[in-house]
């Protein structure tokens, strides 16, 4: 039995954990320091939104489901059969 194919336009991983929280930490970054600046000087508050939310790509739950999706890629292993799938610890 193969292994189901995830889709790709619903992964939100990384190729790696330190490439992933630098995402993170860029996307999160830039969100905060544009709220911050958005009273002193609000064109670079505005000019970093879309910096953040590239970052994080959409949007900060995206970014987490991403995280999981990368911390567990590899360690769990998805099945279907009869219309039923299982998520089982990789061998």
């Amino acid at each position: 039995m193969k292994p189901a194919k995830t889709d790709p336009r619903r992964d939100f991983a990384s190729a790696s954990l330190p490439r992933h929280l630098a995402r993170g930490a860029l996307g999160f970054g830039s969100l905060v320091l544009a709220v911050v600046l958005l009273p002193y000087a609000w064109p670079v508050g505005l000019a970093l939104l879309p910096v953040g939310l590239i970052a994080l790509r959409g949007c900060p739950m995206c970014w987490t489901l991403g995280l999981v999706q990368t911390v567990s890629r590899g360690r769990l292993q998805r099945s279907c059969e009869d219309g039923r799938c299982t998520l089982t610890p990789s061998a």
